[in-house]
């Protein structure tokens, strides 16, 4: 059989090279002595300033920063507390304006007319006079008509709350405003106000509503505090003499309010710093790992478009992070070392197709130099033999070198299809068949009935068999047979090619694969190129298949007798 083998994997050899060639490190960075000096010039120049030129760093940054902004937005907008405190003032003071309204009914006489403005059946300005206010509360009696007829302002100190006695600095709430007022005052946003007594805003509240029901009016005073008007009607009967208006300046809820959002703007400042802070310590983790990546591949990119000294690509060791990171780094290192091994087969590949074309070149060269002196016919017939037979081998080589070279870009240019292994067993041996009987062969097949879909390519599938039957019957002479048959296992089919020739040397068992490996009689020698075996393994691998061969012997047989036959298997997936 054409024996052949390809490039042996030295799995040993290739993994000690890859250790000496492809570079080590920590369980993050690789240590610099292992790093090219370009690399670490790089990482030098690398520091925490350096991030802001990262677009990740700016990304990771900016939305931590735009997510903590939500949160304080939410809780600055979602006041809680200010509506509380809001609410209890407005309770009060709607009880409070209640009785003073309930004071001013008691003093009026029953079924007398009566008059506020002129005091008439009652002392507006006395009765004001008896009602203690505290400070920050204006008292107001309008008549029917609206208009005033009596005001007090609260005097009264020690009921005045602590939050408007005492303001806590606020200098990030202060400083904010005055940033926005200046803002608002730059770009026309906000229009001067006109400042309105007091009489007449109360009375445009009295004017605007219901003046039959109590109400609560809430606003903002000229300085932009809270203001609270609380307006209810005094009766005689189921007349409306007049309104009892309470104005109070609602100081206590502004400075409990300042007071929580300077507390809330202080938290976010403090979050904001550390967040900026977490956020390069993450983004460093993640960019410069990444930057080290980027700037090995950069630099064998550029020494390569230089092609000076190219050397080997350098990936940094990051295997051992348990993210992302470290499968992207384990990915490169394997895809450069995969193609470092790739152009080292490449290149032994050219060194054995030298090595084998220069054998015939030298055949031939001897021949035609000896051509020119040899005087004899029939020395002269049997060198035009030899070079015959050595060109017909150096075309058989070429052709062969030719295809190996191509197969593996065929092989991912093609498109697989599903077709009947079965079927193309049979097309295959019907023809080959003849072959093997014209040499006194018998050739058996032994398939089943029901077919066995696999999907691949059918010609490269069918090149690998042809291959396999082609060698049998080149070993095999008059008497012997060969055998063809095949098996399903669960998810996979098993094809074997068999036969009675002489078997293969155990010691060809581990070579018969390797690319031109060949061990012919001497009088076949020439006529292989010892590339087939090769071939076929490669297109089966590439089918996710495996191939292998072995002797036939008894079952009991000693490992040291003679073989009745050699056997070649090959399985492939379904």
């Amino acid at each position: 059989m054409a024996l052949a083998e390809r490039i042996p994997d030295s799995d040993d050899r290739a993994a000690e090279r890859r250790d000496s060639d492809v570079v080590l490190g920590d369980d993050w960075v690789a240590p610099d002595g292992t790093v090219s000096q370009e690399l670490q010039a790089n990482r030098a120049r690398r520091g925490v300033f350096s991030l802001n030129r990262s677009p990740l760093t700016r990304k990771i940054i900016t939305f931590n920063l735009i997510a903590l902004n939500i949160l304080v937005a939410g809780i600055l907008w979602l006041n809680s507390s200010r509506d509380t405190l809001a609410v209890q003032t407005q309770a009060a003071l709607y009880t409070e304006v209640e009785l003073i309204a309930d004071i001013f009914e008691a003093q009026l006489p029953p079924g007398a007319p009566v008059s506020l403005v002129a005091s008439d059946g009652i002392d507006v300005t006395g009765t004001l006079a008896g009602v203690d206010l505290r400070s920050g509360i204006d008292l107001l009696i309008f008549d029917a008509g609206n208009f005033l007829v009596g005001e007090r302002e609260g005097v009264l100190r020690g009921l005045t709350p602590p939050g408007a006695a005492e303001p806590k600095r606020t200098v990030i709430s202060d400083f904010l405003n005055s940033l926005w007022q200046g803002a608002s005052r730059l770009f026309g946003l906000s229009a001067p106000l006109t400042e309105i007594v007091l009489e007449d805003r109360v009375r445009r509240m009295i004017e605007a509503g219901d003046p039959s029901r109590t109400r609560i009016v809430a606003g903002r005073g000229p300085g932009g505090e809270t203001v609270f008007t609380a307006l209810t009607p005094i009766r005689q009967g189921g007349t409306i003499l007049g309104t009892v208006a309470i104005v109070a300046t609602a100081a206590e809820i502004d400075a409990a309010v300042r007071a929580e959002r300077e507390r809330v703007l202080q938290m976010f400042v403090i979050a904001t710093l550390v967040s900026i802070g977490l956020s390069l310590v993450l983004a460093s983790t993640i960019s410069n790992p990444i930057s080290d990546l980027a700037d090995a591949a950069e630099l064998g990119r550029d020494r390569n478009s230089r092609s000076v000294a190219p050397g080997r690509i350098r990936i940094p060791d990051l295997t051992a992070r348990p993210d992302e990171i470290g499968r992207l780094s384990g990915a490169l290192r394997g895809m450069v070392g995969a193609l470092y091994d790739r152009i080292e087969s490449n290149e032994q590949f050219a060194a054995d197709v030298a090595h084998e074309i220069k054998n015939p070149l030298a055949s031939l060269r001897s021949a035609i130099g000896s051509l020119r002196i040899v005087k004899k016919e029939d020395h002269r017939e049997k060198l035009l033999n030899v070079i015959e037979h050595d060109v017909r081998r150096l075309d058989r080589l070429v052709s062969d070198i030719s295809n190996a070279s191509r197969l593996d870009s065929e092989l991912v240019k093609e498109e697989e299809q599903q077709f009947d292994l079965l079927d193309m067993l049979n097309n295959l041996s019907q023809y080959l068949g003849e072959d093997a009987r014209k040499k006194g062969i018998e050739f058996i097949v032994d398939l089943p009935n029901r077919p066995i879909p696999i999907h691949g390519l059918e010609p490269r599938l069918a090149q690998v068999f042809v291959n396999l039957i082609t060698n049998a019957i080149s070993f095999c002479e008059d008497g012997d047979a060969i055998r063809i048959w095949a098996r399903r296992r669960d998810n996979r089919v098993l094809v074997v090619v068999e036969d009675t020739g002489p078997g293969i040397p155990d010691e060809a068992l581990q070579k018969i694969f390797k690319r031109f490996y060949s061990q012919r009689p001497e009088n076949d020698f020439g006529n292989n190129s010892g590339l087939g075996l090769a071939i076929s393994k490669q297109i089966v691998e590439a089918h996710g298949g495996v191939i292998w061969a072995e002797n036939i012997r008894p079952t009991e047989a000693d490992v040291t007798s003679e073989p009745l036959g050699a056997r070649f298997v090959v399985g492939l997936p379904i």
